[in-house]
């Protein structure tokens, strides 16, 4: 316990002393939400999408409005969930083609225009349902994203880089000579960049918090939970790529290999509804995706714990396995 305290001690005073990397860690997302909220304070331009309860093919070929052009259509398996969408602006209207009805938030300009197109397509055959809420800001739905990103590169740079540096000057190989066990060592990487993300997450929400008022609609618990599995399983990531190699530019190239698609491809800027099912199944394998929807679910849905379980469970299994694996490859000394 003395040596990983020791260990763990001396990888937080190098992180904090690291100006510049403590700075970036803090300045970073700070502006990417000034400017979101800068740039996307006024209404935007129309976009029209159209949720659907009980989509299939047959349904497609009956109703005359869904084959109007111009309209992105997105089938919903819950209700409740794509009620939720319409009462919070980020869908036009709901229609629910099995008991022919359909769901509008009378507050949504773009839903009236909608509602137009629809009425005006089969008159006489939905009937409405009226639901109420106040419209989602795109930097409040881009907050989480922007937060999770943020972790994504200060773990896997954070740990995958600094091992590589360790390796490459010769201070794996002295510790090597120590007492202290490979698990020990990887532990303290793991616990000390846990407790810094966390620490930085942290300040950096409440600090945006103050700074563009968004509204957290979900349990603080559950996202803390969320926050920590979801550094787990990137910091695991980043031990991953970095152990065994002694090249400071082939783990860089291949860190950046990892967390650019990541970055785009786990709805950190756009949401991958409507996008083609093979690109939504394999943005499942990405960690980042269940960060970034489990944190969207709990700040803008008010989800909790139960509802994000599925998120956790993924994140805790990719944790095991890609730690399992990193202390199988791991080497004090460059292969």
């Amino acid at each position: 316990m003395r040596r990983f305290l020791a260990v763990l001690h001396t990888r937080s005073l190098e992180f904090i002393r690291d100006r510049a990397a403590l700075g970036w860690n803090f300045a970073f997302p700070f502006f990417l939400i000034i400017g979101f909220a800068f740039a996307f304070s006024g209404e935007g331009k129309p976009l029209y999408k159209i949720g659907l309860l009980g989509d299939s093919p047959a349904a497609r070929a009956e109703h005359a409005f869904l084959r109007l052009r111009h309209i992105e259509f997105v089938a919903y398996e819950q209700e409740a969930q794509a009620v939720e969408r319409v009462r919070t602006h980020r869908i036009q209207l709901l229609l629910d083609l099995k008991q022919n009805r359909y769901f509008l938030n009378e507050d949504n300009a773009q839903g009236y225009i909608a509602e137009q197109l629809l009425l005006g397509s089969e008159p006489g055959v939905f009937q409405k349902a009226a639901v109420t809420g106040k419209a989602l800001r795109y930097v409040d739905w881009v907050l989480p994203g922007i937060l999770s990103m943020n972790m994504m590169f200060s773990c896997l740079f954070g740990v995958g880089y600094v091992l590589v540096r360790y390796r490459k000057n010769g201070m794996l190989k002295r510790f090597k000579a120590t007492p202290l066990t490979a698990l020990e060592f990887l532990s303290a990487q793991v616990v000390s960049r846990l407790l810094l993300i966390l620490v930085v997450s942290a300040i950096v929400f409440f600090g945006s918090k103050l700074l563009i008022g968004f509204e957290m609609k979900g349990s603080y618990l559950a996202l803390l939970v969320l926050a920590a599995l979801g550094a787990l399983a990137m910091i695991a990531l980043g031990l991953l790529t970095a152990s065994s190699t002694g090249s400071e530019e082939f783990a860089g190239g291949l860190l950046n290999v990892l967390s650019w698609p990541m970055m785009f491809l786990s709805g950190v800027w756009f949401s991958l509804e409507g996008t083609p099912p093979l690109l939504q199944q394999a943005a499942q394998f990405l960690p980042l995706t269940h960060l970034v929807d489990g944190a969207r679910a709990v700040m803008n849905d008010g989800a909790g714990l139960i509802e994000i379980a599925p998120h956790l469970a993924v994140l805790a299994g990719m944790t095991a396995v890609l730690m399992a694996i990193s202390a199988k490859l791991f080497r004090w000394e460059a292969s």
